[in-house]
């Protein structure tokens, strides 16, 4: 501010400080009006959490996208184990056919008798159904 002889300060160097002192007051008048603007302020903290919810809710999607890739591959793999089990289950139930068929034409009576008291016991259903009425 002022010289090294101990003069009067001159007068350009008291412009220049009153323009950086100007310069500083109006930064903190607009610090100040910021923070005194509160819609403004809600609006930016409305955006932050609006952006912070957007952002866990694509993640969200994407965890539930893998749980359902995931859940899918184990369906299809039960699936084709289900699938390959009733396979065996039923050449199991061809074989079991098999081998009865066989039993029948090797003892043709033993299918006889099981027939003829499968029809007795039809017979005396029907006997005793009409007895009812």
């Amino acid at each position: 501010m002022s010289d090294n002889n101990g003069s009067k300060p001159d007068v350009q160097a008291l412009r220049a400080e009153i323009k950086q002192t100007r310069a500083e007051l109006g930064e903190t008048v607009q610090a100040l009006a910021a923070k005194a603007d509160v819609k403004a302020r809600a609006k930016d903290q409305v955006e932050q959490t609006r952006q912070r919810v957007l952002a866990q809710a694509a993640e969200a999607t994407g965890k539930v996208r893998e749980a359902a890739q995931a859940a899918g591959d184990r369906v299809r793999l039960a699936a084709s184990q289900a699938g390959a089990s009733a396979r065996d289950g039923a050449t199991g139930a061809q074989e079991k056919a098999y081998e009865a068929t066989g039993r029948v034409r090797r003892d043709p009576m033993s299918f006889a008798a099981v027939f003829a008291g499968v029809v007795v016991v039809v017979g005396v259903i029907l006997i005793v159904r009409g007895r009812r009425r």
